[in-house]
């Protein structure tokens, strides 16, 4: 268990690049050798090189738990074969919907999905068959980019400052979880942007401050 302040090429907000679960996590395709260590030691999980439309901002586009990976329509068939041969036991699944930065739009763990309240019924669906979770239509502080504004991960959850008193108590009973509010990146609201997260680890953009952090990680239960 480790929690580091990190950049990736001079980016405070990491999350942009990679998304973790506690099996693996997605990183952009490129990455410098040195902060891939970093992350692969913080998080303790294996490292999955990718680009998504040759872009290395897979922490935007990719959703994934332990039981399924979704990827946007704007993913390549050589990209797409890459990820479903370097991850075998996981189902692979290009999701075709309009809010294809999947990431933001979408808050999961291996029990539970968050997700802008956008997504049609069928989409919904989508999310809920290929992650094997219960979904919950909701925004959370005003913001419909779940993913992008908060921080889930299986042990602990955190909530962006603008959440409301009951949104916070709807969210705790239905995940079982209890988190706290917090910022990063100097008083950021994108959260989720800021980090790369699972229960073993924390990997936060490093113009976070200590406050930020201290609230983030014991939020996180690490």
């Amino acid at each position: 268990m480790s929690v580091i302040k990190a950049s990736i090429y001079g980016n405070s907000y990491v999350g942009i690049f990679g998304y973790a679960t506690d099996s693996f996590c997605l990183i952009g395709k490129g990455t410098p050798a040195k902060k891939m260590e970093q992350i692969k030691k913080a998080l303790d999980v294996e490292m999955i090189e990718l680009t998504i439309d040759s872009s290395q901002l897979v922490g935007i586009y990719a959703i994934a738990n332990s039981k399924g990976i979704l990827l946007p329509s704007i993913i390549d068939d050589r990209e797409y074969q890459e990820v479903k041969n370097k991850l075998k036991d996981v189902e692979v699944k290009i999701f075709e919907t309009d809010l294809n930065a999947l990431r933001n739009n979408i808050l999961v763990n291996d029990k539970i999905a968050i997700i802008n309240p956008g997504y049609t019924k069928k989409e919904e669906n989508i999310i809920r068959d290929t992650l094997d979770v219960e979904v919950i239509k909701m925004s959370i502080g005003g913001f419909n980019t779940v993913g992008a504004n908060n921080i889930m991960t299986n042990k602990g959850i955190v909530f962006n400052n603008r959440i409301k008193e009951e949104e916070i108590e709807r969210l705790e009973e239905a995940i079982g979880l209890t988190g706290e509010q917090s910022t990063a990146n100097l008083g950021s609201l994108n959260i989720g942007l800021s980090t790369i997260a699972n229960s073993k680890g924390l990997v936060v953009g490093e113009t976070t401050t200590g406050y930020e952090l201290a609230r983030i990680a014991n939020s996180l239960n690490l």
